[in-house]
């Protein structure tokens, strides 16, 4: 009986080395370069509303706070912490899901919420108008208070290392009043803009 060889011949093979090869390391860079320094992240549900509707498709800068080994969250370059106003994307400190909320408070604030409205450092981040507003210095943020400003917050000191994250939609919003804090050197990246809505179709809405 005549046994076949299971043994790639010399074409397979220098056809693997000419043409797959290549292949398969260009996809492993793009998935690298897509898990260390730009990705995408849909957005689930409506507590970042009015600014993020459910649907969402949003760019994430992911070299915002620091280069990191790719598929790993170990840090190889720092290049900033997250501030606040930004629009972060961070793991739950609950259960781990992948969220997107924006960054209310850093390691030294005091913080107060009250009715939904915050107040950093004793000074009210609400900006007069028709539509609630708060001001974070480099960025206004629209809410939505239809539902209430969900748990009031009182004197609350946010430690070390650590960030308060809020939902812009403060009464339909499980975010750090429920959670905790956030560690700061374990956020993913910092959203950009919206490149797709539902209603909307393709573009570019800078957050």
């Amino acid at each position: 009986m005549q046994t076949v060889s299971r043994t790639p011949g010399p074409r397979a093979l220098a056809w693997l080395k000419k043409e797959a090869l290549p292949v398969l390391a260009m996809l492993g860079l793009l998935l690298a370069a897509r898990d260390t320094l730009a990705n995408h992240y849909r957005v689930p549900s409506g507590s970042m509303q009015p600014t993020l509707q459910p649907g969402d498709r949003v760019v994430v800068d992911m070299r915002a706070y620091g280069l990191r080994l790719p598929f790993t969250s170990h840090a190889l370059l720092a290049a900033g912490t997250p501030q606040r106003g930004d629009v972060a994307v961070f793991d739950s400190p609950a259960d781990g899901t992948r969220l997107i909320k924006r960054v209310a408070a850093v390691a030294g604030d005091r913080v107060d919420l009250r009715d939904g409205h915050l107040s950093i450092n004793g000074r009210p981040l609400r900006l007069d108008g028709a539509m609630p507003r708060e001001d974070f210095g480099t960025r206004a943020a629209r809410l939505d208070l239809d539902l209430g400003g969900g748990p009031d917050i009182h004197g609350m000191v946010v430690p070390a290392g650590k960030l308060l994250v809020l939902g812009d939609h403060r009464g339909n919003s499980l975010d750090g009043r429920f959670f905790g804090f956030v560690d700061a050197d374990k956020v993913y990246g910092r959203a950009v803009a919206v490149y797709y809505r539902r209603d909307d179709g393709f573009g570019w809405q800078r957050l």
